[in-house]
């Protein structure tokens, strides 16, 4: 039985304090990568972020992430995907009260 892979790994080269680190995360693609990018430079103590597909038959990304004040990475980037888990939930919610709510147009798509 093969082994499972885990969805986040810390790759080699890490600071010992997880300060500065490269993270691979398993099964995901451009889609998470830039808006998790995104929300990890919000946060004014993350110094560098950037993130690679290294190769497009890999479904993996590679997400970089440096600190300032010698702050773990680790804890920046689990609370970026808090952070955008909410807000997907904060965006998912305003959608589905506006299709209860709002008026506009519907049609059933006949198959």
């Amino acid at each position: 039985m093969a082994e499972p892979i885990p969805k986040i790994k810390i790759l080699q080269g890490a600071a010992a304090d997880l300060s500065a680190a490269t993270y691979q995360i398993h099964d995901e693609s451009h889609t998470i990568g830039n808006a998790l990018r995104w929300m990890l430079m919000k946060n004014p103590k993350v110094e560098f972020c950037g993130y690679s597909v290294p190769h497009p038959s890999e479904n993996v990304i590679n997400v970089r992430v440096q600190m300032y004040d010698n702050l773990s990475s680790l804890d920046a980037l689990t609370k970026a995907l808090d952070n955008l888990d909410n807000l997907c939930e904060t965006v998912e919610d305003a959608y589905l009260e506006s299709l209860r709510t709002d008026e506009f147009e519907r049609w059933e798509e006949k198959s």
